[in-house]
């Protein structure tokens, strides 16, 4: 069903180049909350585990940066870029919503396995719709091979550090990622109708006030009449 929607998203070659830049971003903040989480934590391997995923996630930004840049640089100087489509096709992961010092070390793996599975999801789909970028395709098997790993460490290491409650703490991370991304769209869509409430405003209501003031001004002095600045200034003369 997401199939040709995502086709049509990363069929532009601008959208394809500002997504894969995004992207870049999204990852090189990801490795800084990560290099974090090694920096507070107290289990020495939980640390190690860490240092390696954050410079996962500074190499993905490099290749997701140099990948958007090239696709940015073949493209001819008058064209123009297309519908930016994030709205419908975001980014993978929302690592940026992370708060790393606010986290326990087991709400911390639950969060990061939900997303390393997520961006697994989301870069299988992008891979797939990108048959026309083999470029493009080859950056995305060389960084899933990456997410498979993130993806089963931080489970593994969920289910170690809280054998008991790991269940719990994945139900949690799940109702976390839905209440932000229902805040997301809600930003989305507030946007959105701010902008049609002021485009109404400024064609609608705009000309309408515009026309009333003018006619109380014609109706503020009844029997009045401009005078003729001729007759004004022979006036003036007698004077």
């Amino acid at each position: 069903m997401l199939g040709p929607l995502h086709r049509w998203i990363w069929r532009d070659p601008h959208r394809r180049a500002r997504k894969l830049l995004r992207f870049a971003e999204t990852e090189a903040d990801g490795g800084r909350d990560l290099s974090r989480a090694a920096e507070l934590t107290h289990d020495p391997l939980l640390r190690r585990l860490y240092l390696r995923h954050a410079s996962d996630e500074q190499r993905h930004a490099e290749l997701f940066r140099e990948r958007g840049g090239a696709i940015l640089r073949a493209l001819p100087p008058a064209s123009k870029p297309g519908f930016d489509a994030n709205w419908f096709a975001p980014g993978e992961r929302g690592l940026d919503d992370l708060h790393v010092a606010d986290q326990g070390e087991d709400a911390l793996l639950a969060f990061l396995h939900l997303s390393e599975k997520t961006a697994a999801q989301r870069f299988a789909l992008y891979r797939a719709v990108l048959a026309h970028d083999p470029e493009t395709q080859v950056v995305f098997d060389e960084i899933l091979k990456d997410e498979a790993f993130h993806m089963n460490y931080t489970y593994s290491q969920l289910t170690r550090v809280a054998p008991k409650k790991h269940g719990r703490q994945l139900w949690w991370a799940r109702l976390g990622r839905l209440w932000k991304a229902y805040l997301r769209l809600a930003a989305a869509l507030a946007g959105v109708i701010g902008g049609l409430v002021l485009t109404v405003q400024y064609f609608v209501l705009l000309p309408l006030f515009a026309a009333l003031a003018k006619r109380a001004e014609r109706r503020e002095l009844p029997g009045w009449s401009a005078i003729d600045p001729k007759r004004n200034r022979s006036l003036k003369s007698q004077y």
